[in-house]
C-alpha cells in the first residue's frame, strides 16, 4: 500500500484525492449492506483513517444517515486531512434517525503497532460493546483496529467488525484463518489512482470485479444445447431433498438442461418435489451411466454409500468435468488415488469434515492444506468455510469473500453442487466455475437478508436459490 500510494503522488494525485475516493467506495459499501439509513457512530483515531471515516459520513448525511462522531484523541491532536474531513461533517445537517445503528471504526489502519494502548483500546472496548449488548452492526475501515495486517494477529481488544471495508487491495493479514472472526465479510474498495502490485500475487480475491470477465451476455439467439446438459446423480432413501437442491441449484445456476438420476426407489419422491424444469430419471446401475450423453456431472448430494464400487468407476472413468461433493468425497476418501486416473477434470468441494477425510495430513492452515491437496492430486479444490478457498496447482488460492453465518445450515453444500456445475456446463473453467459459484451462492445469501427480510437464523438454502438471479444480474 505504500509504495502504491508513492507512486500515485509521484503521478500528481493528492492525498485527499485518494481519500475522497476511498471515501465514496465506503459510502456505497455501507449502501449495498444497508439500504434503509439509519444512524451511523463514527470512533475515529487522528490519522488519514479517521479522514476516511469523516468522509464517509459526511457522504451517509447525504443519504439520510445520522452521524454521529465519538474521538478517540483530543480534537487538536487530529491531522490536517482528518481535521479538514471532520469540520466539513460538522457542517452539514443531520437527518432523521430510523433503524439499528452502524459502527464505523476509523480508529487505525495499516502499520499500526500492537499491542493497543489507551485510549484506541478503550475505545474498541467500546465498539465491542456496542456489537454485543446493542447489536450494532461494525464497519471496519481498511482494517479492524487491534488486527496486525500481514498476519491477522488479533489484540485482545480488537476490534470484531462484521464487514471489513478494505481500500484499495485485500491485506494478507484479513485473510489468515486466526482473523476470520474479527474481520467478518470483506468488501474491497478499489482506488482507480492506485496501481496493482508489480509482483505477482500468491493469493487473490475473489470480488466482482475479478469475476466479471467470466460471464458474459448471452446472444440473442441462443438456444439450451449451448449452455450445456448436467447430470446430477445424488439422493437415496431419506435423503431426496439434496438431490432436489442439487438441480434446481443447477437450474438457476444457467444449465441448458438438467437430468436428475436417481435410484429407481426413489424415483416417485423425487419426481414429485422436483421442478418441473429438471429431467428426472429412475436408474438400476450407476456403471451404466459413464456412457450417457451429459456435459457435465455432479455427483454426491444425499447419495449414500451403498453403491461405492460404482461411484469410484464413475468417478474415474467418466470422461466429463465432474463436480464432487458430499457422499462421493466420503467413497473417494477410502481411495484418493483414484483421482490420479480420473479421464476428466475434478471439481472437489468438501466442507472441513470432509476435507480432513480426503487429506489427513497435518497442516498448519486451511490455505496450506489446499495447495498441498491440489499438488498430490492435480484437481480443482473448493474448500468450503466462512472464507471459501479455491484452488488448483497451477493458480493462486483464491479466497471467496461472500456470505454470512445464515449458510451455516444443511443443504447449501447441494445448491452450490448444482450452481458449479451449471458454470461448467457454460464453458469455464473448474477454478472459474468455483470461484464463481461461491460468489454468487454467498451474494445470494446476503442479498436474502439484508435486502429481502430473512434472518441468519432463518436462512434456507432454497432463499439463496430464490436469490441467484439478484446475484448473477447484480456481477453483471
Amino acid at each position: 500500500m505504500r509504495a502504491a500510494e508513492e507512486a500515485a503522488f509521484a503521478r500528481g494525485v493528492t492525498a485527499e484525492a485518494l481519500m475522497d475516493e476511498a471515501a465514496a467506495g465506503i459510502a456505497e459499501a455501507v449502501a449495498k449492506f444497508f439500504p434503509h439509513p439509519g444512524r451511523c457512530l463514527i470512533f475515529a483515531g487522528k490519522g488519514n483513517n479517521a479522514g476516511d471515516a469523516f468522509a464517509a459520513a459526511r457522504l451517509l448525511q447525504d443519504r439520510g444517515w445520522r452521524v454521529e462522531t465519538h474521538l478517540a484523541f483530543p480534537e487538536d491532536e487530529l491531522g490536517p486531512l482528518a481535521e479538514k474531513k471532520m469540520r466539513a461533517l460538522r457542517k452539514a445537517a443531520e437527518h432523521k434517525s430510523a433503524r439499528p445503528s452502524i459502527v464505523l471504526d476509523g480508529l487505525l489502519g495499516v502499520g499500526a503497532k500492537l499491542p493497543l494502548r489507551a485510549p484506541i483500546a478503550n475505545a474498541c472496548r467500546e465498539i465491542n460493546r456496542l456489537r454485543r449488548e446493542e447489536h450494532a452492526f461494525v464497519l471496519a475501515i481498511d482494517l479492524p483496529t487491534g488486527l496486525d495486517s500481514d498476519t491477522g494477529a488479533a489484540d485482545p481488544d480488537c476490534v470484531i467488525a462484521d464487514f471489513t471495508l478494505t481500500i484499495g487491495f485485500a491485506k494478507r493479514g484479513l485473510l489468515a484463518d486466526r482473523a476470520l472472526d474479527y474481520v467478518g465479510r470483506i468488501e474491497r474498495i478499489p482506488l482507480p489512482d492506485l496501481a496493482p502490485p508489480s509482483r505477482e500475487s500468491d493469493a487473490l480475491i475473489a470480488d466482482a470485479p475479478a469475476l466479471l470477465g467470466l460471464l458474459s451476455r448471452r446472444n440473442f439467439g441462443a438456444y439450451k444445447n449451448q449452455f450445456g446438459r448436467v447430470g446430477i446423480i445424488a439422493g437415496s432413501t431419506g435423503l431426496t431433498g439434496a438431490a432436489v437442491l442439487c438441480a434446481t441449484g443447477a437450474l438457476r445456476g444457467g444449465a441448458g438442461l438438467v437430468e436428475l438420476f436417481v435410484p429407481a426407489g426413489i424415483y416417485e419422491i423425487v419426481a414429485a418435489a422436483a421442478p418441473p424444469e429438471a429431467m428426472v430419471k429412475p436408474i438400476a446401475s450407476y456403471a451404466s451411466l459413464v456412457h450417457e450423453s451429459i456435459d457435465v456431472w455432479a455427483i454426491g448430494p444425499g447419495l449414500g454409500e451403498a453403491h461405492a464400487d460404482e461411484i469410484r468407476q464413475l468417478i474415474a472413468q467418466a470422461p466429463e468435468p465432474m463436480v464432487v461433493d458430499a457422499d462421493a468425497l466420503n467413497i473417494l476418501a477410502r481411495d484418493p488415488a483414484i483421482l490420479r486416473q480420473a479421464k476428466g477434470p475434478r471439481l472437489l468441494t468438501p466442507h472441513p469434515g470432509e476435507m480432513k477425510r480426503l487429506f489427513p495430513n497435518e497442516c498448519a492452515t486451511r490455505a496450506e492444506q489446499a495447495a498441498q491437496f491440489c499438488a498430490a492430486h492435480k484437481v480443482t479444490l473448493l474448500l468450503k468455510g466462512s472464507r471459501t478457498i479455491v484452488a488448483e496447482s497451477s493458480q493462486p488460492l483464491s479466497y471467496n469473500i461472500t456470505g454470512n453465518p445464515g449458510m451455516a445450515t444443511g443443504g447449501m453444500g447441494d445448491v452450490l453442487t448444482g450452481v458449479c456445475a451449471a458454470l461448467l456446463a457454460q464453458k469455464l473453467t473448474p477454478f472459474d466455475a468455483a470461484r464463481l459459484g461461491a460468489w454468487l451462492c454467498g451474494r445470494a445469501a446476503e442479498i436474502a437478508i439484508f435486502d429481502d427480510g430473512a434472518s441468519e437464523e432463518s436462512l434456507l438454502p432454497s432463499d439463496v436459490i430464490n436469490h441467484l438471479g439478484a446475484a448473477f444480474k447484480q456481477l453483471l
